[in-house]
């Protein structure tokens, strides 16, 4: 009994070194990758929700799925999560063999291999000196070793209206995501190609303003060279930018440059509209990615995701994005994040993005960067043609005709930032909303709330509203014109004017509570007038 005792002591001294030394070694094969190739990919369990919210907060979960977490690490993170003693898996991949590299911009521009950094400069203002009344380069920022953050600005010299809603794309914050990189190239080239012979096309570029940029991260995209070969998840400083935006919830974030000059930008325009690519899975995800909670308008985001993904789905072959909801997500159903980009255009900037996930493959294969286009060509069109609806209109002074920046809002229905603002120096607005009867109420700094009611939403269809507003007093002491009742319910209203305006012949309009003209007439005035 004793011997066998001794035997099965000896037995479990062996399992516990081997055991050890086993994780020493899967540690030390971890390190080597991310100081050979800038990141690891691994796998652990899923365990639960809470469990996934501690992950998230310290290191960047890639996917979620199958019961099983993904996540990248960097040599930021490394330490942590090896402290942690999760029972892990090293994800092998050999990606690189789907990347091949273009030998010219020309055969770069067939879209069927990846191009040199300085090949995809030289694409982006070719662009713009082929198409110039179309066309204008700019650049959003620089990356930590000074590579350019380019996007293009497209939009048509016609169209009606001083404000035009500006839309936005965006692709490969994640440095080896790449198939949105191409994508977003080919759709630019798309939308200029066609702006002549396609209505549908000329109708998207004369009425918006589309902002394209194709590679948010190209510093991890050409991880340490001119060409792609072993691309990294994260910048040159090992964060993953797609978590380093500022977020109510985290009070630690360390932006990055990117970062900064991509929030300077995004604040600039103020885009009513966007998306940002990303490749790993196939979903259309909305907001919110840090909160159970529904956004305010959780239904008009659920119709647009729906159909970005049914569309695909009629261009593309049984199988292509069909994770979780049929190709759709609400973000912290699937897992949550903080510090995304979705989420700050979305609360902080009261703006409308969701995050596209176009691809299982990470790097994809050249072999089917045409497929993803085909997928996603309609889709991508469709997408922004959403800027389109809804309702659109310009909020004045009453008396001036000056713009008027206001707040733009639904009572009790907006709630975490869903209201949106008119546009400073035209005061052009756009509120996206799912079909139905809305409230709208106006209210700006020195001006009586104005609420218009009945405003009626229908399918793929604008609403247009010209909005007077009616300021509270002149601070400056002179007399005003002054109108009552507002609104007036009776159907008269009597204006009584300032000293100066008596006795002068004046164009008179009126407009409904709708926003509609009912009456532009001219005539002579009085003290004290019925309009």
């Amino acid at each position: 009994m004793t011997g066998r005792f001794s035997i099965i002591l000896l037995l479990l001294s062996f399992l516990f070194q081997f055991s050890f030394s086993q994780e020493a070694w899967d540690h030390k094969i971890l390190l080597e990758r991310i100081a050979k190739k800038g990141q690891a990919e691994v796998s652990i369990p899923y365990q639960g929700q809470k469990e996934t919210d501690v992950l998230t907060r310290n290191v960047s979960i890639r996917s979620v799925r199958n019961n099983r977490i993904y996540i990248v690490l960097s040599s930021r993170d490394a330490e942590w999560f090896i402290s942690k003693k999760y029972k892990y898996s090293i994800i092998e991949r050999e990606e690189a063999k789907g990347i091949r590299s273009a030998s010219s911009v020309s055969e770069a521009m067939q879209w069927e291999s990846y191009p040199t950094y300085t090949q995809y400069d030289s694409i982006m203002r070719a662009f713009a000196s082929e198409y110039p009344t179309l066309c204008r380069l700019d650049t959003i920022g620089t990356s930590i070793r000074g590579r350019l953050v380019l996007v293009l600005k497209i939009t048509g010299n016609t169209g009606t209206g001083d404000y035009k809603p500006p839309v936005f794309y965006t692709s490969s914050i994640h440095g080896d995501e790449t198939g949105g990189f191409i994508l977003m190239m080919r759709f630019a080239e798309y939308l200029l190609k066609n702006y002549n012979t396609d209505s549908r096309i000329r109708e998207l570029i004369d009425n918006l303003e589309i902002w394209i940029n194709p590679l948010a991260n190209p510093d991890g995209t050409y991880y340490g060279s001119n060409s792609i070969i072993s691309p990294t998840r994260n910048n040159a400083n090992g964060y993953d930018l797609n978590r380093n935006f500022p977020d109510p919830e985290v009070s630690n974030i360390t932006k990055q440059k990117e970062t900064i000059d991509m929030m300077r930008f995004l604040a600039k325009h103020r885009f009513v509209l966007s998306a940002n690519f990303h490749s790993g899975e196939e979903v259309v995800n909305y907001p919110w990615d840090r909160w159970a909670r529904l956004h305010a308008d959780n239904d008009w985001f659920y119709g647009i995701s729906r159909k970005y993904a049914d569309t695909v789905h009629t261009h593309s072959p049984k199988g292509y994005m069909d994770f979780l909801d049929n190709g759709v997500t609400n973000g912290y159903e699937w897992y949550p994040v903080y510090g995304g980009r979705q989420d700050y255009v979305t609360w902080s900037l009261n703006g409308r993005e969701v995050t596209i996930e176009l691809d299982t493959n990470y790097v994809a294969p050249v072999s089917y960067l045409d497929n993803l286009w085909q997928y996603n060509k309609q889709s991508l069109t469709g997408y922004l043609e959403n800027a389109l609806y809804g309702i659109h209109g310009h909020v004045s002074d009453l008396y001036s005709d000056d713009p008027v920046p206001a707040m733009v809002f639904i009572d009790s229905h907006d709630k975490d930032n869903s209201q949106v603002y008119s546009d400073t120096l035209t005061g052009g607005f756009v509120r996206l909303l799912k079909p139905g009867i809305w409230n709208l109420t106006f209210s700006a700094r020195g001006y009586r709330d104005t609420t218009l009611t009945n405003i009626t939403v229908t399918e793929s269809t604008a609403r247009n509203l010209l909005v007077k507003m009616t300021p509270l007093s002149d601070t400056t002491g002179n007399e005003i014109l002054l109108l009552y009742p507002n609104p007036a319910g009776s159907g008269v209203i009597y204006a009584s004017l300032p000293s100066t305006m008596r006795g002068k012949s004046v164009n008179i309009r009126i407009y409904n509570l709708a926003g509609a003209e009912v009456a532009d007439y001219n005539t002579n005035t009085s003290e004290t007038m019925r309009l």
